[in-house]
């Protein structure tokens, strides 16, 4: 059995030093007037963000607060896998695997991984090619099949519930195809998109809404997850060698999903950029831009057959314009397994780390419908 060993984080000073040097040096682009949002990054908010990063921010601190959790390296199958493994007070707890998306990290779950560790053995990785694992690509089911290696056979957990977002969603979904003998449950909180491969003629009235603002958005924020998705490695260089534009390309997925410079008073700044700062400090942007591509030539396998595992969503917050997921669409995409929806108030994509209270909450409920 592979053998997980504790690990610190310890970015060397010439790293930093070096990080300093090209904040310092930006050769900042020109912006049309009044440009808001709309274009993409805000010029005036991103140069503020990079003020602060430059005078406030303190990486040593996060580095600190991200040292004070257990943090555990495995290696597997020729490459290392990092993960946060907290177990609860309680023995007898299940099992919860919480999985991130991009352009988020395992940072996502900071917020909540104390409150859930009261009723959970919480393990929350990096996925493969972000944060710090190795900088090696995957696509969704192969990334499931490494996870369920790492409960079971590294950290032997029989079976676990699984959490997830974005494409920690998708995960979730893999897993219960792929692995369901291993799954007491999934929580997600968004469970795919309609896209080429749907019915539109056999949705509902809310589902064909839901669809159309599914497609709006796509039109109106989607540039990343075409570029990602098919030409990965060009966008690779500018965001390997400018942790401005890494930031620039980060923040233009944030406002995407809504939240644009409004993210200062939903996270604050200091959380944003330790989360871009783990992509930046560990090099894999580009991986992680990978993985979009590997997704699109090797699509997931998130249904098809009902393998009875069960699913709770919570639905986020639409953003302006946007329109709720239906719980037929929920039920569509989990095979009719769908035991517990709630429609989320304030949170949105990030919602671990947007609306914690809620989130710990939501799955501790969860969990006491489907843990025997």
């Amino acid at each position: 059995m592979h053998q997980p060993t504790p690990f610190q984080i310890a970015i060397p000073d010439t790293q930093l030093e070096d990080l300093r040097y090209r904040l310092q040096h930006t050769r900042w682009p020109d912006e049309p007037a009044d440009a808001g949002w709309a274009l993409g990054t805000n010029l005036s908010y991103l140069q503020q963000l990079t003020h602060y990063w430059l005078n406030t921010y303190d990486w040593r601190k996060a580095e600190a607060r991200l040292n004070a959790q257990p943090n555990y390296v495995v290696h597997m199958e020729g490459q290392t896998l990092h993960f946060v493994h907290k177990p609860s007070t309680k023995q007898n707890a299940p099992a919860l695997l919480l999985l991130h998306g991009w352009p988020d990290s395992f940072y996502r779950y900071r917020r909540v991984m104390d409150g859930l560790a009261e009723d959970f053995h919480v393990v929350i990785p990096s996925l493969p090619g972000s944060g710090f694992s190795s900088r090696v690509a995957m696509p969704v089911d192969r990334m499931g099949d490494v996870l369920v290696q790492l409960m079971h056979d590294v950290l032997g957990y029989d079976r676990f519930l699984v959490a997830g977002g974005d494409l920690g969603s998708l995960i979730a979904l893999s897993m219960a195809q792929r692995h369901p003998a291993r799954l007491i449950g999934g929580h997600v909180t968004d469970v795919g998109y309609p896209d080429h491969t749907t019915d539109f003629g056999a949705l509902s009235a809310p589902e064909q809404a839901y669809a159309g603002a599914i497609q709006q958005w796509f039109f109106t924020h989607g540039a990343f997850n075409l570029v990602q998705a098919t030409k990965p490695q060009s966008l690779a260089f500018a965001m390997h060698d400018s942790p401005v534009g890494l930031a620039a390309w980060i923040m233009s997925f944030m406002a995407g999903m809504g939240l644009g410079d409004s993210i200062d008073s939903k996270l604050g700044r200091d959380e944003l950029l330790t989360n871009i700062m783990i992509y930046w400090l560990t090099e894999t942007a580009a991986s992680s831009f990978r993985t979009y591509q590997l997704n699109a030539t090797q699509p997931p396998t998130t249904k098809g057959r009902n393998t009875q595992v069960p699913f709770a969503v919570a639905s986020e917050a639409p953003i302006p314009g946007g329109v709720r997921l239906p719980r037929e669409w929920a039920q569509r995409q989990t095979c009719g397994n769908v035991v517990q929806f709630h429609d989320m108030e304030t949170a949105g994509h990030f919602a671990a780390w947007e609306d914690p209270q809620f989130f710990v909450q939501d799955l501790k409920d969860f969990a006491t419908k489907v843990v025997k």
